[in-house]
Formats: structure tokens, C-alpha cells, sequence
């Protein structure tokens, strides 16, 4: 059975900094593409960030580049997401999500479609 657990989330105020944490169990992680999506009350889900199997490769979502970091430990079955310099549009549900089949386009790793499993997601709130 496959597991994601996402931790990390709370409450910081506006120019603070958070780092979400997923622990994946039950798949074969090191060969998994992992993403990060997150829903805010009233928005559809939409995508954050995504990470290749290598973590050679990174996809950013254009209101986080340059404050948000995707990372991955394959060692420890781990992901994260190191966020900087939030903001209170930054608020939301943070969901960790794992593909298993190729993702190689902006197009393909933004789309929630092409992720097989998800955490139950943690909650950020951004303080202004």
C-alpha cells in the first residue's frame, strides 16, 4: 500500500519561511517523480513544483520561482519543499504527489492527472 505524508505546514507570517516534508512508503521511490500541488479554499488545486526521479531536474510553477525549492532524499524516501519569502497568497493545503510514468514537459508535470498517489496534504497559512 502506498503511503505519503506530508509535515511541515503551520502558521508564519509574511516573509517567513517554511519546509514541507514528505515521507513516501510502499512504492519504489527512487524511481518515482514527486510533485507538490496545493489547494486554497474556494481555487482548484494547482501545481507548485515537481521533481524528476534523479532530482536532476526541477519544474517550478512562475509565482514560486526564485522563493520555493523542491528537493528529494532517495536514501530516506523523502521530499521537500523549502519556502522562502512567503506570502499570504501562499496560503493553502499543501499536497505531496508521486508519479510513476515519464514526465518530461512543463505541460505533463503541472497536470494532476499524471500523478498516481497523494498525501493527505498539510496546511499553510500565511499571516500578513
Amino acid at each position: 500500500q502506498v503511503q505519503l505524508e506530508e509535515s511541515g505546514g503551520g502558521l508564519v507570517q509574511a516573509g517567513g519561511s517554511l519546509r514541507l516534508s514528505c515521507v513516501a512508503s510502499g512504492l519504489r521511490f527512487s524511481s518515482s517523480n514527486m510533485g507538490w500541488f496545493r489547494e486554497a479554499p474556494g481555487k482548484e488545486r494547482e501545481f507548485v513544483a515537481h521533481i524528476n526521479w534523479s532530482g536532476g531536474r526541477t519544474y517550478y510553477t512562475d509565482s514560486v520561482k526564485g522563493r520555493f525549492t523542491i528537493s528529494r532524499d532517495n536514501a530516506e524516501n523523502l521530499v521537500y519543499l523549502q519556502m522562502n519569502t512567503l506570502k499570504p497568497e501562499d496560503t493553502a493545503v499543501y499536497y505531496c504527489a508521486a508519479g510513476t510514468r515519464a514526465m518530461l514537459t512543463m505541460a505533463t508535470v503541472t497536470s494532476s492527472t499524471n500523478y498516481d498517489y497523494w498525501g493527505q496534504g498539510t496546511q499553510v497559512t500565511v499571516s500578513s
